[in-house]
C-alpha cells in the first residue's frame, strides 16, 4: 500500500485494491473485484464475448464471487412497448442465454419466481441486502451499482466489455476518481426523505453545470449519520443521475445493525475505514437536511428539480408509481403505508382516474411488508402490488404510460423522455407518490392531510 498523506476512504479502498499503482485522480489502471455482478440485458452479450475469445478454453476468474441477476425483464409479458413492438421473443432468447451462461460456469443466479411474475429482486438492491461489505470493491453491470456504497463500499457500474474482462481475470480497469464530500447537517422534517435530498441536490447551480461528472459523492457530516442505511442508498443509487462515478457512505454502527439485521452476520469495523482529517476533495456541498422540503422534478430531466408546493397549478396524474431500485426498499414501504394506512383509515381510496402500482425491490421487502401487516392498507385503498422486477423504471411493465397525454408521478430515479413511456414523468419521493395517487394530483402528504382533514 502506497504511503502519503490524508486519504479519502475512496483512495483507501482502490488502494487496497489496486493491481498497479494508481494514486492520483486520473490516473488509469486496474483494481481486483470482491464481487461482480452481471444482469439479464448484459449476459447474454458478455458470454458472446467470451465463447468466440476462449472457446473451449474459457473459465471464470473465481467463479464464486461473481452473482448474476434475472431483473429486467420479468413482467415484459404485461409491457405495451415490448409487446406492441413483438420484443417478447428477442427477450425469450435473452433470458435463455443468461441461464446458459450461469448454468455452464455455477454461478449464484438470483431468477425469476415460480408463478411467472417477479423476481428474487433488483440486482444492485439485492447485493446490497445480501452481499455487499465495508471496504469492498463491487463492479456491476447497471448504472445504479453505487447503491451499496450506502454500505462503506466503493461500488461502480461498467459495460460488456469490462466486464467480460472481470469474467476472466477478476480485475477491473478504473481512471481514479476525484471526491466531492457532501456534507450533511440537521435532521430531516416530517414527510422528508433521501429522496428530496436527491432532487434537491439534482437541481443545485453547480450540479447541473457538471460539478458532480465522474467523481465519487462522499456523503458525510452529522445529518449522514442520522440516515439509516435505505435512505443512504437511494443517496448513493442517484449519484447515477448526479452524474457521478459512485457514492459512499462511511460504514458506522448504522452499517453493522443493518448487515446483522438483514444477514444474521457480525461485521467488525476496521479503523482504516474512513477519511481521513484533512484529506482532499476537489469540492465540498453543504447541504441543511432541517432546511428542506418534499420535493419533484419536472418532466424531462431528474435536475429540473422545484419545491413540490412551488409548482403552481394543480397538476392531474394519471399513474402512480412507487418502486424501483430506488424507492422499493423496506423504508421507502414504510412511507408509502405511513399515507396509505392514514388515507384508508378515513375511507379514501386512490382517485377514479388514477393507477396506483406499488412494486417491492426485492422478495425480502415484500415479506417485511407481509409481517408487518401493510399489504391490507395498500389494497384498502386499490393498490395494485407488484413482484419484485425493475419493472416500470425500465419501461418494462405496469406503471408505464401507453400515450403522450399520460402523466405520472414516480418514485423512480430518472424522468428522462420515455423512459417510462410516452407520457410525462414527475419525479417525487415515496410519500408524495403515495399522497398524490390518493389526491388524484400532485401533492405531498402534508398537503392531503390539509385537504381531508388530520
Amino acid at each position: 500500500m502506497l504511503a502519503r498523506g490524508p486519504r479519502t476512504l475512496v483512495q483507501k479502498i482502490i488502494d487496497r485494491h489496486a493491481l498497479s499503482a494508481v494514486d492520483a485522480p486520473g490516473q488509469g489502471g486496474f483494481v481486483r473485484a470482491d464481487l461482480r455482478f452481471i444482469h439479464d440485458i448484459y449476459t447474454a452479450m458478455c458470454s458472446t464475448l467470451l465463447h468466440e475469445t476462449f472457446g473451449s478454453q474459457l473459465r471464470l476468474y473465481e467463479a464464486d464471487t461473481v452473482i448474476a441477476f434475472e431483473d429486467h425483464y420479468s413482467y415484459a409479458h404485461r409491457s405495451a412497448a415490448h409487446v406492441a413492438r413483438g420484443l417478447l421473443p428477442q427477450l425469450g432468447e435473452l433470458s435463455r442465454a443468461h441461464r446458459a451462461f450461469t448454468a455452464e460456469f455455477g454461478l449464484r443466479d438470483h431468477g425469476y419466481l415460480a408463478g411467472g411474475e417477479g423476481s428474487e429482486g433488483i440486482s444492485h438492491a439485492l447485493v446490497a441486502e445480501q452481499y455487499a461489505m465495508p471496504g469492498q470493491l463491487i463492479a456491476g453491470t447497471d448504472s445504479h451499482t453505487p447503491h451499496s456504497g450506502a454500505l462503506g463500499c466503493l461500488a461502480f457500474g461498467v459495460g460488456t466489455t469490462d466486464i467480460a474482462n472481470a469474467m476472466v481475470t477478476g480485475a477491473v480497469r478504473i481512471t481514479v476518481p476525484e471526491v466531492l464530500r457532501v456534507e450533511l447537517s440537521g435532521v430531516l422534517a416530517a414527510g422528508v426523505t433521501a429522496k428530496d435530498v436527491a432532487l434537491h441536490l439534482l437541481a443545485l447551480p453547480a450540479i447541473r453545470a457538471g460539478l458532480g461528472v465522474g467523481k465519487v459523492f462522499e456523503f458525510a457530516g452529522p445529518g449522514a449519520a442520522g440516515l439509516d442505511t435505505d435512505a443512504r442508498a437511494t443517496l448513493t443509487n442517484m449519484t447515477a443521475e448526479l452524474g457521478g462515478f459512485s457514492g459512499i457512505f462511511a460504514p458506522d454502527a448504522e452499517t453493522v445493525r443493518f448487515i446483522r439485521e438483514r444477514r444474521g452476520v457480525e461485521v467488525v469495523l476496521e479503523d482504516w475505514m474512513c477519511s481521513d482529517p484533512g484529506a482532499a476533495y476537489a469540492a465540498v456541498i453543504e447541504v441543511d437536511l432541517s432546511a428542506l422540503v418534499p420535493m419533484v422534478a419536472a418532466p424531462g430531466d431528474p435536475g429540473n428539480g422545484v419545491a413540490l408546493d412551488g409548482v403552481g397549478a394543480p397538476v392531474r396524474i394519471d399513474i402512480a408509481y412507487g418502486g424501483s431500485c430506488t424507492a422499493g426498499k423496506r423504508e421507502d414501504f414504510d412511507r408509502y403505508h405511513e399515507v396509505l394506512a392514514w388515507a384508508a383509515a378515513r375511507g379514501l381510496r386512490v382517485a377514479p382516474h388514477v393507477a396506483l402500482y406499488l412494486q417491492f425491490g426485492t422478495v425480502a421487502v415484500r415479506q417485511y411488508c407481509v409481517e408487518r401487516g401493510y399489504l391490507e392498507a395498500f389494497r384498502a385503498v386499490g393498490a395494485e402490488l407488484l413482484q419484485p422486477a425493475c419493472g416500470a423504471c425500465a419501461n418494462c411493465g405496469p406503471g408505464t404510460s401507453v400515450d403522450a397525454g399520460q402523466v405520472t408521478v414516480s418514485a423512480i430515479n430518472r424522468n428522462f423522455p420515455g423512459r417510462s413511456g410516452p407520457g410525462q414523468v414527475w419525479l417525487a419521493s415515496p410519500p408524495s407518490v403515495a399522497a398524490s395517487a390518493i389526491a388524484g394530483e400532485l401533492m405531498s402528504f402534508a398537503g392531503l392531510r390539509d385537504r381531508f382533514g388530520g
